[in-house]
This record gives C-alpha cells, sequence and structure tokens, in this order.
C-alpha cells in the first residue's frame, strides 16, 4: 500500500480498529485490507451483537459483520419486536371486545393500516437505531458483507448479495464504502449466523404460501389464514390474525399445541384458542398446497386415525387467503465455507459446541439458533455474555438451559421455565417428584379478566440431597405469564428452598400471586385453595 502502520488503535470514522492505521485514501483504496481485531463475530443478530457489547465493555477490540443493511438479525427485523408491536396493537381490538362485558360498550371504525404499519416500522427503527448508537459508543467496528471463515482461521468479507462494495456502518448512521474485499485476523472467532424460516417438506414457499418474514411485512390482515405448525410463530399469528377478526384455522400434527411442553399447559392454552374462535385440526398431515394469481391457497391433508396412525386418508382440502408455514426456523449453517473449515455440525446442521459455546477448532466459537437448544434472543443474549467473558479469562458459568423461559405471546399467554413433569420424573438426580397445581380462577385479576388458564408448578428433592424440596418447574398460562415466569427463573436458576420462595409476599391483587399462591400450597400450606 506504500506505507507503513502503527501498532495501535485508532477510531475510523468513529469507530474502532485495532491494528494496522492506514490514511483514509488508503484504507479505501485497499483491494485487500488486512485488519487485526480481538474478536470477529460473523451475525450481528441478539447472540452477535450481545457478545461484542460484553467484550467490547472488557476491553476487547470487536469487529461484527452482518450481511443485513440493518442491526439485530431477525428478531428484531423480522421477528420478535415487529411481532410484538403487532401483537400490542391488536390487544386493543381484544380489550374493546372484553369492555362490552364489562358495560364499557365501543366500536371499533376500523383499522388504518397505513398507521398500524408506521408504527411497526418505526418501533423496530426507535430500537435498531438504539443499538447502533450503542454498538457506535462501545466503539465497535460493523461491516456490511458476506463473511467466511477460511481454513487459516481469518474472516474473509465481501460485498453482500446485490452491493458492489463492502460497507462500513458508520457513527452518523449511514454507511462508507470499502473499495475491495477485506481479510480480517482475529484471535477469536463467533459464528452468529442465525435462522430463517423451515420449509414444508418438497413445498418452498410461494405465493400465497408465505414464511413469517413475509407475514409480518403484510400491510393487511388477511380474512382468511390456514397456519401450518403448532409452536410460538404459529400461535402468535394466529392470536393476532383471529383478534382481528380474520377466520384462523391451525392444522397441528399432535394432539394439542406445543406438544413438547407441559401437558397441562398446552392443553390449557388449547382450549383458550378454541374459546376464541381459532379452529385447531389435529393430526393433519400437509400433502401439497396450491397457489396461483388471484387464487389463494388450496392445503390439502391427510389425518390420523383414532389410534394416532396415519390412516392414509386424503381427500381433506381447506381454502383461505393465505396460508402461513411455521413449522420452525433451519440454521444459517449450508454456506460451503462451514464445512470447508471444518467446522462440526450435528444430524440436524447445528454446530456442536461445549457448554460455554467452543467449537470442535480452536478459539472458534458458535452461539443463538446455530446450536442445539431453544431458538430464542435472550438465550442467545446468555450465551453471548459467557462466551465474551470467557475469551477474556473471566470465571464463568455456562447457560443452564433449564432456567431458560420459552414464552409465547398468544392469547393468553404461555410461559414456562424449567422441567415437565414427565422430564422430572424421568431425570434421575430428582426423588420425590410432586406437581402443584393452582386453581387460576382462584385469582381475582384472572376472575376480572374473565380469561381461563393454567398454573403449575413441579418440585422435587435431590435424589443424593438432604432432603430439601426445590422447584424443578414453573408452567403458565394467562395474560401477563410473560412477565410472570421471572420470577420462576430465580427462583429455579439459584435453587432457593421451596419453603424459602413461599414465604415471599407477593402484591395483591396481581396476577403474580399465582405464583405465591401455588408455592404456599406446594409447601402444604395453602392459603385461598384447599
Amino acid at each position: 500500500m506504500g506505507a507503513t502502520p502503527s501498532a495501535h488503535a485508532v477510531h475510523y470514522n468513529g469507530c474502532r480498529h485495532s491494528g494496522p492505521v492506514w490514511s483514509t485514501m488508503e484504507f479505501r483504496e485497499a483491494t485487500l485490507s488486512a485488519l487485526q481485531f480481538d474478536i470477529a463475530i460473523i451475525g450481528a443478530g441478539p447472540g452477535g451483537y450481545s457478545t461484542a457489547l460484553r467484550a467490547a465493555e472488557l476491553g476487547k477490540s470487536v469487529v461484527m459483520i452482518e450481511r443485513d443493511e440493518t442491526l439485530g438479525g431477525t428478531c428484531l427485523n423480522r421477528g420478535c419486536i415487529p411481532s410484538k408491536a403487532l401483537i400490542t396493537a391488536t390487544r386493543t381490538i381484544g380489550t374493546l371486545d372484553n369492555g362490552k362485558r364489562m358495560g364499557i360498550v365501543s366500536t371499533l371504525e376500523e383499522i388504518d393500516f397505513g398507521r398500524l404499519r408506521d408504527y411497526r416500522e418505526g418501533t423496530v427503527s426507535t430500537i435498531v437505531g438504539s443499538l447502533r448508537g450503542l454498538i457506535a459508543f462501545r466503539g465497535i467496528t460493523v461491516y456490511r458483507g458476506n463473511a467466511e471463515l477460511t481454513a487459516d482461521r481469518h474472516v474473509h468479507v465481501t460485498p453482500a448479495d446485490g452491493q458492489e462494495h463492502v460497507r462500513m456502518f458508520a457513527a452518523n448512521g449511514g454507511f462508507d464504502d470499502i473499495a475491495g474485499d477485506l481479510d480480517i485476523t482475529a484471535t477469536d472467532v463467533v459464528l452468529a449466523t442465525g435462522s430463517r424460516p423451515r420449509e414444508l417438506p418438497d413445498t418452498p414457499f410461494h405465493g400465497a404460501l408465505i414464511d413469517s418474514t413475509t407475514a409480518l411485512s403484510l400491510n393487511t390482515f388477511p380474512h382468511s389464514a390456514v397456519i401450518i405448525g403448532s409452536g410460538a410463530v404459529a400461535l402468535e399469528f394466529a392470536s393476532i390474525w383471529n383478534t382481528a377478526g380474520s377466520d384462523v384455522t391451525l392444522l397441528i400434527r399432535k394432539d394439542n399445541v406445543l406438544s413438547k411442553s407441559d401437558r397441562r399447559a398446552a392443553l390449557a392454552l388449547s382450549r383458550e384458542l378454541k374459546r376464541r374462535g381459532i379452529t385447531i385440526i389435529r393430526g393433519a398431515h400437509v400433502e401439497r398446497i396450491d397457489t396461483g394469481e388471484n387464487l389463494g391457497a388450496v392445503v390439502h391433508y391427510t389425518l390420523d386415525s383414532e389410534d394416532g396412525a396415519d390412516d392414509g386418508h386424503s381427500g381433506h382440502t381447506i381454502e383461505a387467503e393465505i396460508a402461513l408455514g411455521a413449522i420452525g426456523r433451519t440454521p444459517n449453517t449450508d454456506e460451503p465455507w462451514f464445512s470447508t473449515c471444518g467446522v462440526q455440525l450435528d444430524d440436524a446442521g447445528m454446530v456442536v459446541v461445549d457448554a460455554y459455546g467452543r467449537t470442535n477448532i480452536d478459539h472458534v466459537w458458535a452461539l443463538g439458533d446455530i446450536t442445539a437448544g431453544h431458538a430464542l434472543a435472550h438465550r442467545a443474549f446468555a450465551q453471548g455474555i459467557v462466551i465474551a467473558e470467557t475469551v477474556a479469562g473471566l470465571d464463568t458459568k455456562p447457560v443452564d438451559e433449564n432456567t431458560v423461559a420459552n414464552i409465547v405471546f398468544s392469547s393468553p399467554e404461555f410461559a414456562t421455565a424449567g422441567l415437565t413433569l414427565r422430564e422430572a420424573q424421568a431425570d434421575a438426580r430428582y426423588a420425590d417428584v410432586e406437581e402443584t397445581v393452582f386453581p387460576v380462577m382462584a385469582n381475582p385479576r384472572m376472575i376480572m379478566s374473565a380469561t381461563g388458564g393454567s398454573f403449575s408448578i413441579i418440585s422435587g428433592r435431590d435424589a443424593d440431597g438432604d432432603g430439601t424440596e426445590y422447584v424443578l418447574g414453573v408452567h403458565v398460562v394467562a395474560p401477563d405469564a410473560s412477565d410472570m415466569i421471572a420470577e420462576a427463573q430465580q427462583i429455579i436458576a439459584n435453587r432457593i428452598p421451596l419453603h424459602e420462595a413461599a414465604n415471599v409476599i407477593h402484591p395483591h391483587p396481581t396476577f403474580s400471586e399465582m405464583v405465591g399462591e401455588t408455592l404456599l400450597k406446594a409447601d402444604g400450606r395453602p392459603l385461598h385453595t384447599r
């Protein structure tokens, strides 16, 4: 390049670089710039940016490479945030309907879809903008481009699809174009490439068969929808569209929604969804989906027989304006460089890691949706902190998967943490496992809301312990379940003895009283229940 770089850190357009320092002109004109960082992160979603933020706090020089034009990954841009904005908006409609029961008679005149779109997009923009400012404040360098890990553990960056240049996220909110590719060297590399909606077998998304990303970009609500799936994405869209007046049908393969979760809570949620007018067809197996211009979607499916076997009976069809495929997510690990570098994957395409996020390659880490476990942003946050602190040499503890709360923002909400009854009974570490069920309509706030639900606690003793009883799992279906579950996580994670946890006073009248009441009942001293 014709210049000798200095060896100290520098700020380029507000972003901190560590290693070679070139003049601005030399940097822009370089065809291949060698840059040195402590940590390079591929992906700027929740797992990637949480790693970056914590590592920067610990004094590490950090670079992130993101192929999208915004930070935050699926969660902030195409998942958690826009979907919860829509849920917040449509729950207003539910509040109006519920008001009639209480004597508050009101009428929904119309939905201004333009303003609703602005509200959704504005929410996303505000949160993404705040993240971008925080990343700039912490001195984290971010490039937009396609990144690949090379065999010698460098990160090679080329222009993102549709772009002519690698771009740098500038401190002023814009971008600076970088001439040529980038070659980044880092002591540690973190893989945080995320996931994408999973296609139905042999049926790519097309026409009226859409994925969750397309569903979130719709500027109106469908008159009718068939949703294929029974997980969080399926149930949240079912609640959004049903509350807004759409005719919604769920096609699920098992007996109940959320089939891998606590059975009692899943039954309660299924019951409430049906009570709100959502049709649930159990034991359904989709054969094909016909779509076409102005046709909508025609879903062909078979049904299980009563004994649970597939009876092979075709001929079942259902028509709707759209069909949403929501059967899970596929990890973004199919780029050729994963195999070229020798990153070990399991049969599901997940990166194999230890409890701290280490892959089979020294100084290469992975987290988030590309690792086995719940595909949840808050899990990725925790994993990112663990990786950053481990790289920095701190004495860390790995993420305890049993304390990661799983939440569905349906109506009503579903939340669970810890073990189910079946899991606890099958776990040799525990003895005297019991389930304590609280009758939710004994809670004043549940009565006021006229919402059915479920609340149960799983407790047990260590098989080789001193007889102390602990809370092993908590499962909730209630209007504020997403907030209530945080207390349960603390009790489970910190192994607070059941007797001590039951002594905590809960404010009255609140939904959270169900936590305290159920703990008291599990401890053999019920208050408002038998």
